[in-house]
C-alpha cells in the first residue's frame, strides 16, 4: 500500500477516528455519503474545504482496511 498522505489518526481529533488532513472530517462519514449515492461533485460542493483527492485516498484507504487480517494472540 502507498503511504497514505491525506489520511490522519489522531487519538485528540475525533476520538482517534481516521480523519481527512487533520480536520474533522472523517474517513467513514466520507464514505457514507458515497455509499448513500451521492457523487464526488455532490460531497465537493457540500464540504467546499475538501479535495477530489480527499476523496480518492478514503476510498483507497477503506479498500487497504477491508482487505487486513486480524490474527488473534495465544494469550493463556
Amino acid at each position: 500500500m502507498k503511504n497514505l498522505t491525506r489520511i490522519t489518526i489522531n487519538p485528540e481529533i475525533m476520538g482517534g477516528k481516521p480523519c481527512i488532513r487533520g480536520m474533522r472530517v472523517t474517513v467513514g462519514m466520507i464514505l457514507g455519503l458515497m455509499a448513500t449515492g451521492h457523487s464526488y461533485d455532490e460531497i465537493l460542493r457540500a464540504y467546499p474545504y475538501l479535495e477530489k483527492e480527499d476523496l480518492m485516498e478514503s476510498l483507497a484507504y477503506a479498500a487497504w482496511r477491508v482487505e487486513e487480517i486480524e490474527v488473534p494472540l495465544g494469550l493463556a
